[in-house]
């Protein structure tokens, strides 16, 4: 080639057309409209966290059926805060005040939390073999919206974490109404009053935004862990003990919230492996019924030392989420605030001490594939 021959260069590939924005809208419309469908008809079956779980599983179907679904984060870092006003509210005055007379057993819910989580962490991480985020935060017995929020951002698997809490949640919320309607004589469970949008004052809906609003900002900025969930559970838990106001979050934006969130967890499942999903739910169900058996020892020793009655012992420990349990406290007419306050202790405990517990677990952890915790 000639010195002064001009180079010639490769011309760049032209971009390829976007398609248009119906189209790219489709995955979204699908994921939320029949995440919808799915949380009405477990709804209407009175199925345990309806809008949750039946959201997750009908896009998790579609997902591995090969359908092109998915939930923008935008919508789910929108409506995470609603979840945490939502579990500040249960933090009120009554329920503060009453736990002064549950030394003994508020103490045995962190050491029952301690013993299940511990356990259930060396099943996951030694007999099932799972790395050391999606081990630890698949043990901790806390609420399912949570653990999935954290553990995310900690790279947990998320094709296998929701389903192991989906697999527990429904184990717990199913065997306990039975187990109680067929062991002793508390009736079945009866429906539970639903806040309507028109229920909540103006200047309630005010306050309520401003937690979410105010405690997602400050929270971002002080760079705490699960900024959007935690931050809004901060303020709204302050506003509640400080009177300020008695209000929750109503259904619609509730049930809303957790399609949102059950669906974009059912998207993780597109292309996962139907024989590994199998393997996962066995696992999951060991462990539901390992900590329903500290749930039955805790409760018999505790009764005894306390003198509180055994059934409100058992719910208080049981190993489901808080708003489960205390909708089935208030159906079958158990002590709603004793077990209420316990789950409310309990979910405090495991949010707030998740990540410095994971961090030095996974500095002295020596299991398969160990590696330092995710830096947030």
């Amino acid at each position: 080639m000639a010195r002064d021959e001009p180079r010639l260069e490769p011309s760049p590939a032209p971009p390829l057309p976007q398609p248009p924005w119906w189209r790219r809208a489709l995955p979204i419309l699908l994921a939320l409209g029949v995440g919808t469908l799915g949380g009405a008809l477990f709804d209407w079956l009175r199925l345990p966290l309806p809008w949750m779980l039946g959201s997750m599983s009908a896009v998790t179907i579609l997902a591995l059926c090969g359908a092109s679904v998915r939930v923008p984060r935008p919508l789910r870092n929108g409506t995470t805060p609603v979840i945490g006003v939502l579990l500040g509210s249960s933090f009120t005055p009554d329920v503060i005040a009453a736990m002064i007379g549950w030394p003994v057993t508020l103490i045995g819910i962190m050491v029952w939390v301690l013993v299940c989580g511990g356990g259930a962490y060396l099943w996951f991480r030694h007999v099932a073999g799972y790395d050391a985020p999606t081990a630890y935060f698949s043990s901790m017995p806390g609420g399912f919206m949570e653990m999935v929020l954290i553990a995310e951002r900690q790279g947990g698997n998320m094709h296998i974490l929701p389903l192991i809490h989906a697999t527990r949640v429904l184990i717990v919320v199913f065997a306990i109404p039975f187990w109680y309607r067929f062991t002793t004589d508390i009736g079945t469970m009866t429906p539970v009053a639903r806040i309507g949008l028109l229920e909540v004052r103006p200047v309630d809906y005010a306050l309520l935004i401003f937690c979410a609003v105010a405690g997602a900002f400050i929270a971002r900025r002080l760079r705490i862990p699960a900024a959007l969930l935690i931050g809004p559970m901060l303020f709204s838990a302050a506003f509640h003990l400080l009177d300020i106001t008695k209000s929750s979050p109503p259904f619609l934006l509730v049930a809303a919230a957790q399609i949102v969130l059950g669906s974009m967890v059912g998207t993780r499942f597109v292309g996962a492996s139907l024989w590994k999903l199998r393997a996962v739910v066995g696992h999951a169900a060991i462990i539901a019924v390992f900590m329903l058996a500290m749930m039955v020892l805790f409760a018999f020793v505790l009764s005894r030392i306390t003198g509180f009655p055994n059934e409100a012992v058992v719910l208080a420990f049981a190993p489901g989420g808080l708003a489960e349990m205390s909708l089935i406290a208030l159906g079958l007419h158990v002590d709603a605030a004793f077990v209420a306050g316990h789950h409310a202790l309990r979910l405090g405990f495991v949010i707030m001490s998740a990540l410095p517990l994971f961090r030095w677990v996974t500095r002295h952890d020596k299991g398969p594939g160990a590696s330092p915790p995710v830096q947030t």
